[in-house]
Formats: structure tokens, C-alpha cells, sequence
């Protein structure tokens, strides 16, 4: 089975690699729930899913009603005004078919001015933390492609997670990340890694998987070691795959034999680095 590691301070246990609910949209409904069920019996129980991921809300919610008490289940809001985020908010348990999250997150925070509009008079975070009084969320946390706003947001507020971009080629050649690493445990915000799997930018004119904005990594040896890079780093109780349910399906293999990266994989990893185009990065 599938490692968990501790997230949060209830007691909760995370699965190692989560199902994105990108995976499931545009998908027939029945295929949607027999990936889901795989995933599910494997050993994943964590699900997270966001209502910009075309359809997946409504094809997660009935494919996951049958074990729905049995998951971990998140789901965000690119709202950022208190009004649009409750109504997402209702939108969303609705389509889940569930009276709760376990965690509800700021979707893709991009600048400073969109994490002030987040904690203004009548901003999301006033539903944010109306919902975790009345039990329709559990924990609260943001996905951020911004480490300037990943930081700002753990120095204001204390969020349960941060959703964050780590990955072999963003951390050593785009110098993205590593504060975020270091800053996190002292503020107790566990984290929740994107884009393990990441390669660099679509090459112009590439045959471009829809389900994925970057080229991800498709040979099985490579996919492995980074997957293993990123949750071998400190603080991170979880990943989440790319989005196209082939390279899914591809990761959970190694999420089930999972072991540490060696010295050597890590050499392997940053040599390889050197000759790709990171997807972020951040000035030195």
C-alpha cells in the first residue's frame, strides 16, 4: 500500500501522492469512477480538486460518494471577495456531494495584491474561517505559484498547507523554492507539492497533452526519481501527479515502492537540470 504521512494537527494521515481531480474531467462518468475506485482501493486518500478544473467537481462527487467518509478531500476557490467565495464555496460542496472539506484553499494566489483583497474587509478569508467555525471545512490553506506570496501568506496568517510547485528543475536551476522549505516548518504549515513530475515548457509546435500547461516527464526511470526528489524533501507529506490520467496512473507504482533519493539520483537529477528551461524561477 501506499506510505501516509502526518498532516496537520488532528491526527490526519495524507497519502504520498494524492488524485488530482483535473485527472477525471472530460472524462465519461463511468471511467471517471472506475479511476477514482482504483485510486481509492490502491491506497490514495487524498483527493483534491478546484471548480476551474473544467468538469471534474461533477465527475469526482459521485465517483467518490461511495468511500467519500474514507478521504481527505480538498477543494479551492479563485475567489477572492467574500460573496464569490461562499457561493463557490456552496458550489462546490454541492457538486462533491459532501457537507464538507477537509481542506479549503485559496486557489493559485499570484500576486501581493491578490493576497490583501484575500484578508480586506469583505475579502475570502472572512468565509475561509466562517465556514471552519460552522464544520464545512476542516483545515485551510492556498496554492500559490509565487514564492514571494507563498511567504507573505505564512507570515500573515497561519494556514494548515501551503500547494506549492517543487521540483528538481524549478529548486536547482531556477532557485525556486528552497525558501519556502526553510520557512515553512517554523511556521508549522505543512506542504503539499505540484509539478514533481514537471520537465520544462511545451517546445513549440509539441504534440501537447491537454490536461498538462508544462511537458512533463514521460520516461517511467526519470518520472520516478524526480516524483522520489520531491517527497524526499523536508516537510512535504504529499504530491500530486499531473493531471493527464496516463502519467497518473504512471505514478502510483512509485508512489507504492517509494524510497528516499540517493546522493547519486539527486547528481543525476541536478546534471539534468542544467539542460532544461524551468517552468518558475526566482532570482538569485
Amino acid at each position: 500500500m501506499i506510505p501516509k504521512r502526518p498532516y496537520g494537527k488532528k491526527g490526519d494521515k495524507l497519502s504520498i501522492i494524492g488524485l488530482g481531480g483535473i485527472v477525471l474531467a472530460r472524462l465519461p462518468q463511468r471511467e471517471a469512477d472506475a479511476i477514482a475506485r482504483e485510486a481509492f482501493e490502491r491506497g490514495i486518500n487524498y483527493f483534491d480538486v478546484a471548480p476551474t478544473y473544467w468538469d471534474a467537481e461533477e465527475r469526482m462527487g459521485p465517483a467518490i460518494k461511495p468511500f467519500r467518509d474514507k478521504l481527505f478531500l480538498a477543494c479551492k476557490t479563485t475567489k477572492r471577495d467574500a460573496k464569490g467565495a461562499q457561493e463557490e464555496l456552496e458550489t462546490s460542496l454541492r457538486r462533491l456531494q459532501t457537507d464538507h472539506f477537509d481542506l479549503y484553499q485559496l486557489h493559485g494566489l499570484s500576486n501581493l495584491q491578490e493576497l490583501e483583497q484575500c484578508f480586506a474587509p469583505d475579502g475570502a478569508m472572512e468565509v475561509f474561517l466562517k465556514a471552519r467555525e460552522q464544520g464545512k471545512v476542516r483545515y485551510l490553506g492556498f496554492s500559490a505559484h509565487s514564492e514571494e506570496v507563498a511567504l507573505e501568506a505564512i507570515k500573515r496568517f497561519p494556514f494548515d498547507s501551503a500547494l506549492f510547485p517543487f521540483n528538481f528543475v524549478t529548486l536547482f536551476k531556477g532557485n525556486f523554492g528552497w525558501e519556502l522549505l526553510k520557512e515553512a516548518p517554523k511556521r508549522g504549515v505543512t506542504l503539499l507539492a505540484l509539478k514533481a513530475m514537471a520537465k520544462t515548457h511545451w517546445q513549440e509546435g509539441a504534440k501537447r497533452l491537454e490536461k498538462c500547461w508544462y511537458e512533463p516527464i514521460t520516461d517511467p526511470k526519470m518520472a520516478e526519481i524526480a516524483l522520489r526528489f520531491t517527497l524526499s524533501l523536508p516537510n512535504i507529506a504529499a504530491a500530486i501527479p499531473p493531471g493527464d490520467e496516463n502519467i497518473f496512473r504512471l505514478a502510483i507504482p512509485f508512489a507504492e515502492r517509494f524510497r528516499k533519493i540517493t546522493q547519486r539520483e539527486e547528481q543525476q537529477l541536478r546534471t539534468e537540470a542544467e539542460k532544461l528551461m524551468p517552468i518558475f524561477s526566482r532570482a538569485a
